[in-house]
Parts: C-alpha cells; structure tokens; sequence
C-alpha cells in the first residue's frame, strides 16, 4: 500500500513538473530555442550519466547498443525525443504553448492508433470512437484556422513512435534515456562548440543565465526518474490518466499565464478531444478491471482446490 501511494506521489509530481515546464523555459526566452535545446541534451547527458555511475550500473547501458539493430531503435528514439525536446522550447518562445498542450493531449489516442498499425492491436468500440472523435477535433481546427495543427501533430506522432519503438529495447528506464543521450550528446556538444566559436554562446554571459541552462538538465531528468519510479508501483490505468494533467497544467500556462489566444475553433476542438480522452479512459478503465477480475480467480482457483482435496470427503 506505502509503495502505490509513492507511485501516485511520484507520477503526480512529475507530471506537474512537465505541465509546468514552460514558465521555466519562458524565464530562458532570451536564449536561441536551438541553443536552450543543445543545453538541455548535454546537461541531461550529465545528470543520467552521473546517476548511472553513482549506482554502478554503467554497464545497463550494454543491451541499448548490443547489435546494430539495438543501436539503430536507441538513435531513432533519441533523435524522437529530440524532437519533442526541441518543440516544447520553440513552442513556449513561438507563444504556441496551447498547440503543444493539445498535442499531448493527443498523445494517447496517437499511440493507440500507432499500435493498431504497427502491432495489429484491436481497439472497442469505444476505443474507435475515441479516435474519430480527436480526428474530428484536428479537422475542426485545420478548417478554422486553415492549416492543419502540425506542431499538435509532430508531438503526438514523435512521441507515440518513440513509445512504439521503446517496447523493441531491452533496457531500463533510465539506462534507456542515458544511452539516448548519448547518441544526441556528441552532436550537441559540436552544436555548442560552433555557438562558442562564433561568440554567439549564451552560457557564461552571465550567473542566472547559466544557471538556468544547467537546470534544464535537471528539468528533463528528474520527471522522467520519478515517472519511472511510478511505473514500477502504480496500475497502467491509473498511470495514464494521472499523465492528463501534464497537458492541462500546459493548457492553463498557455490561456492563462501567458495569454495566449483561445477563440471558439479551440473551444471545440479541445472540446472533442477531452471527450475523446474521456471514453478512452473509461474503456481503459474496464479493461483494467477485467483482467484484475481474471488474474483474481486464476489466482483463487488453487487455493479452492487445495482446501478441497485437504477436507474429509462427504462420501463413505
């Protein structure tokens, strides 16, 4: 029971600190979106590095690039979750922050249908719905605004493929997310040396500055330990839903901090999405509570057996 509250302590908060995440990165807007990107992948190199050397566990690292097909899921979903690195930046300096909210709101229904396509995984009816509903929301959006919402569409499909593609890598968390940075963190390194040269580095310019680019590390790798920690004490279901309120803490920064616009085509949109998620979880729900259902009576189906055969039998 201690370990589920833990699980749900620790998915809430690093959930809270992804939803949170642009009024960090606002306090950096004076920072080249691409350069802020470079930072964060090498300070978060650092800190994953250094967590896995303080545990004695470098060698987790060896299942990521085993084989050259290991090697090539490990770069693709480090150059996957580059992109969504990268996005989230430019978003919050692009004032598009509710562009981003609705792509990780749309996160769930792109990774359910990903898997439809790539694994041959059934969906209900629900389930279906759910999907026509969020499709039905982006049209609702492209129409209004006439352009499709491709950085909603970038994050979800990054994202739903770098989930996809983590199910074929026979590593850790954390071992995973280092040996992806590790791909990403010599370029980065070449990036920042080239910003250096050119004398248009941002770091050293001054303390704050600094500062905080040294804690974007630390912003990306504390939410991912914490969600890793959850994961190993907390229910699918409830892992899932509980993430919700990492799109919704960006949403509100978006509408409410930094003001950004929020007319009728949004409305609906979103709208139609929260829907869409809400019949997705309920269909989540019960299937959670269905093979509960099914292990608790393959589980009690022995016990009865054998209290069965231990008792005297009725007969002569």
């Amino acid at each position: 029971m201690e370990e589920g509250k833990s699980g749900i302590v620790a998915i809430i908060a690093a959930c809270t600190i992804w939803g949170l995440s642009p009024l960090f990165y606002k306090l950096l807007n004076h920072v080249p979106p691409f350069e802020l990107f470079l930072h964060r992948a090498v300070w978060s190199l650092v800190i994953f590095a250094g967590l896995l050397v303080v545990q004695r566990r470098l060698k987790a690292l060896k299942p990521a690039f085993a084989s050259p097909r290991a090697a090539a899921l490990t770069a693709f979903c480090g150059a996957m979750v580059s992109v969504n690195w990268f996005l989230l930046i430019w978003s919050v300096q692009a004032g598009r922050v509710t562009e981003t909210s609705l792509g990780y709101y749309m996160l769930p229904l792109m990774s359910v249908l990903l898997g439809t396509v790539w694994l041959g995984e059934r969906l209900t009816r629900l389930q279906w719905l759910a999907v026509a509903l969020a499709a039905t929301g982006v049209a609702v959006l492209a129409v209004g605004r006439g352009t499709p919402p491709w950085l909603s569409l970038a994050l979800a499909v990054s994202f739903g493929l770098y989930g996809l593609v983590k199910k074929g890598i026979a590593t850790g968390p954390v071992a995973s997310v280092t040996a992806e940075c590790l791909v990403v963190g010599p370029l980065a390194l070449a990036g920042l040396a080239w910003f250096a040269l050119h004398g248009q580095a941002s770091f050293g310019q001054d303390v704050s500055t600094s500062v905080l680019l040294m804690l974007s590390g630390l912003l990306t790798a504390l939410p991912l330990i914490l969600f890793s920690r959850a994961a190993q004490r907390v229910r699918l279901a409830t892992l899932g839903i509980v993430q919700y309120l990492n799109p919704t803490l960006q949403f509100l920064c978006a509408v409410v901090v930094f003001a950004e616009p929020f007319g009728p085509i949004h409305a609906v949109t979103f709208g139609l999405i929260w829907v869409a998620l809400a019949l997705y979880s309920g269909a989540a729900l019960r299937q959670d509570r269905a093979r509960r259902r099914m292990v608790m009576a393959s589980s009690a189906v022995p016990a009865v057996c054998t209290k069965s055969s231990s008792e005297p039998s009725a007969n002569p």
